[in-house]
């Protein structure tokens, strides 16, 4: 069973908390659509409940050797470059922790997992 707190920098902080944070920042990126992909199980809980998979689910955060490591799958609007985007969502992903929590983030990898094409 994971872990629901990271210790770092001699305090406890809830992995949600971070979460939290961590998708608040990135979906402030111009070309994010949203944190979390457009996967199957996604899609299915959006049309029977009319909600959202937890932003929980969609960031990962984990402490290595003491510092703070991060994960955030996204899915982005269409014709925005990849690499600028995720330096982009890097940059005020590791802002927004250092501000929020007050400890550096050592790594923020930033997955891309689907595609949002605007309706015509």
């Amino acid at each position: 069973m994971a872990e629901p707190e990271l210790f770092i920098s001699g305090i406890g902080i809830s992995k949600s908390v971070v979460s939290a944070i961590v998708s608040a920042a990135a979906e402030k990126v111009e070309g994010v659509a949203h944190v979390g992909g457009n996967d199957i199980a996604s899609n299915l809980v959006s049309v029977f409940t009319r909600r959202s998979v937890s932003s929980d689910a969609a960031v990962e955060s984990r402490v290595e050797d003491g510092q703070l490591k991060v994960t955030v799958h996204l899915a982005v609007f269409y014709g925005y470059p990849f690499t600028q985007l995720a330096a982009s969502v890097r940059e005020a992903v590791a802002s927004a922790i250092n501000e929020q929590v007050g400890v550096d983030v050592a790594a923020v990898d930033v997955c891309i997992d689907s595609l949002v094409f605007p309706k015509e």
